[in-house]
């Protein structure tokens, strides 16, 4: 009789053991106090700096987005009445004054005008150097306009003093569209954020971000407002954390949008529109993926976390509510030995001390820990190839002398045989899905774009009616298996087997965004296997079998049907009925595969086609071209299948 110890007294003893060798000495109990005191210090202390830097960085975004909500809603930035406007360039200006934090504040319009104020001096002594304005000027106002006499947009440039006097004046051809501008272009897109990614001010030639507010009454387009990157990197810098302690914004995707040294890093690529910015591993000496990942999926906001070097660092994350749809998230990130450096020193110490306790009981717990792992390693191992679907081959079976062990061992062994089984009647692609969900089949479904399948073969009751039915159920499943796994090598599900007949759709349930052509390549793959098995039939004796296929692409209705106790995964609706009638039209007009004039539309570019007629088929109001698929195109091949304008019944050419 095979003996068995229960889980529990395994795990007491475990800890008994581990108890008895550390022996809950002082130095243990002391170290755990200096660690939770120090941890618990340091979250406090970035706490708070992250909420007051999120607070001030808010602060800066909603000041912005509050002037162009004013902006966008005064009467002549609605109207568009830019040109010779000295009550709005004195709004400009007077809201410039007023808000450090920007360089400009402009308007850009759906039909390619545009003005805008710039502080000169805010962008630095270069600007003022390559523009050589007149002495005492402040701002620069830029009006791009169709004059009322003119049929062509026209750029008017003033320098203006700081009460606003014109101090020199110029105009000459529109040479710049804001409609064209990164600020500008993706503004009116669903989700588009309030503040852009950093990118180059066309005009100073500085990086900075752009804070903008669509609107679309009146003459429609966007208030804006530019920040310099220059003013980021020295706020970011000014909050001080120890010697190497940062902070910096970055965004959903993991890329650095501003850090205390993003200038360094984007050298070299000023004259560039748009730019490469980095990801975080490169802006960074530390890995905060861990701690980033845990407060993104519900964990807390302040993380400690050990880097690969051994160092303990505290962080901090914050997303930046103003930014809207861009995703602006703030990390602070700083060692912790910076901070507490006494305090960690002594825990050092008490580390030391604990260390050697804990090596004398090594052995022990070693052996322990064999002994319960190697079981639960191996089931882990089992339940991983259940998951990803590897139930063939031989059984392995996990046995252990601890009691609950042996059982779960017996159960995952069960349900690997259960899971093999249940996918031999189900779609393997679904019973995929259910494993990597944990979901449950329900009746009901979703109306979605699929592309559906049907074959045949022709003549299958006059080859098998006078022959061996066990010949006849062997040949047929080697045949259905054939034209199973191409199906399945090229993203189908197959549906069910009628018969001799395949059931196939694609985008079901999986996701797939080429379904029609992965479709079309598919039944020119089983058409190739099926040539290959005829030939092993021809070897063995036995008749040919023809198939004749049948392929539509449109919106059905998929999901699970049946009863509570039996149930049937399947597509319902029109398209499948179209499907269904293309298959027997080979026999009508000598062809193998027929398509419609969806499936056609969808790859016209990638395989070749020949019209063959337009019917109407039953129950269907609505005519149908009907498309023999010929093959697929090679790159420079000629189209074979011609447009619906000109596609042709009865085409003299055939498929060769």
């Amino acid at each position: 009789m095979r003996v068995r110890i229960g889980y529990q007294p395994s795990i007491t003893a475990l800890f008994v053991a581990v108890v008895m060798a550390v022996g809950l000495s002082l130095v243990f109990l002391s170290f755990e106090s200096a660690r939770s005191i120090t941890r618990s210090a340091a979250l406090s202390f970035i706490d708070r700096v992250a909420d007051q830097t999120t607070d001030r960085v808010d602060g800066q975004f909603k000041d912005v987005l509050d002037i162009l909500a004013v902006l966008r809603q005064l009467g002549p930035v609605e109207t568009g009445a830019i040109q010779d406007n000295p009550e709005l360039t004195a709004i400009l200006a007077a809201l410039l004054n007023r808000h450090e934090q920007l360089y400009n504040l402009y308007v850009g319009y759906d039909d390619g005008g545009l003005v805008e104020l710039d502080v000169i001096d805010r962008a630095g002594p270069e600007l003022r150097a390559r523009l050589k304005p007149p002495a005492g000027t402040m701002f620069r106002l830029t009006v791009i306009d169709t004059p009322k006499d003119a049929t062509s947009r026209r750029r008017f440039t003033y320098y203006l003093s700081s009460s606003l006097e014109v101090l020199a004046q110029e105009q000459r051809e529109a040479d710049y569209d804001p409609r064209v501008r990164p600020w500008y272009q993706d503004a009116f897109k669903p989700g588009a954020g309030a503040v852009t990614e950093p990118y180059v001010f066309e005009i100073a030639n500085l990086i900075g971000y752009t804070v903008r507010a669509p609107f679309t009454r009146g003459r429609g387009g966007i208030a804006a407002g530019d920040i310099l990157l220059t003013d980021a990197e020295a706020f970011l810098r000014s909050q001080k954390l120890g010697q190497s302690g940062i902070v910096f914004l970055f965004d959903d995707s993991g890329t650095v949008v501003a850090h205390p040294h993003m200038s360094e890093f984007l050298k070299g690529q000023g004259a560039n529109a748009r730019l490469d910015l980095p990801p975080l591993d490169r802006m960074l000496d530390v890995d905060i993926s861990r701690p980033l990942d845990a407060w993104q999926r519900g964990g807390s906001a302040q993380q400690i976390f050990d880097d690969a070097d051994g160092r303990t660092y505290v962080a901090a994350f914050r997303p930046i509510k103003t930014s809207g749809s861009s995703g602006l998230r703030l990390a602070v990130v700083a060692p912790l030995d910076e901070f507490f450096a006494e305090i960690e020193d002594s825990r050092r110490r008490l580390v030391l001390l604990a260390l050697g306790f804990v090596l004398a009981s090594l052995p022990v717990i070693g052996g322990i820990g064999l002994l319960l792992s190697r079981s639960m390693k191996a089931l882990a191992a089992e339940t991983d190839r259940i998951q990803r679907f590897d139930t063939d081959g031989p059984r392995r079976d996990v046995r252990s002398i601890i009691r609950e062990i042996d059982d779960l061992g017996r159960s995952v062994s069960t349900m690997r045989t259960v899971v093999r089984t249940f996918a031999a009647f189900v779609p393997k692609r679904l019973v995929q899905q259910l494993l990597a969900t944990g979901d449950a089949l329900r009746l009901g479904g979703s109306r979605r774009n699929v592309t559906i399948l049907f074959t045949d073969i022709a003549g299958f009751t006059q080859i098998t009616e006078k022959a061996d039915p066990e010949q006849v159920m062997l040949r047929t499943s080697r045949y259905l298996a054939a034209l199973s796994a191409v199906i399945m090598e090229h993203g189908g599900t197959v549906d069910k087997f009628v018969g001799d007949a395949v059931m196939a759709i694609w985008n079901a349930p999986a996701d797939d965004p080429d379904h029609v052509a992965h479709a079309c390549a598919a039944v020119l793959a089983c058409r190739e296997a099926n040539r290959k098995l005829n030939e092993e039939f021809e070897r063995e004796g036995w008749p040919a079998y023809r198939t004749r296929y049948g392929l539509h692409t449109g919106e059905a209705v998929v999901g699970t049907i049946g009863s509570s106790d039996r149930m049937a995964y399947t597509v319902l609706g029109a398209a499948v009925n179209l499907a269904a009638r293309l298959e027997p039209l080979n026999k009508d007009y000598g062809t193998e595969i027929l398509v419609s004039d969806a499936v056609r539309e969808h790859v016209a570019d990638r395989f070749s086609f020949r019209m063959v007629d337009t019917i109407q088929p039953k129950g269907f109001e609505a005519r149908v071209r009907v498309y023999e698929l010929c093959g697929a195109l090679e790159e420079g091949d000629r189209v074979m299948s011609s447009p619906a304008s000109e596609a042709r019944e009865g085409d003299p050419w055939r498929c060769t």
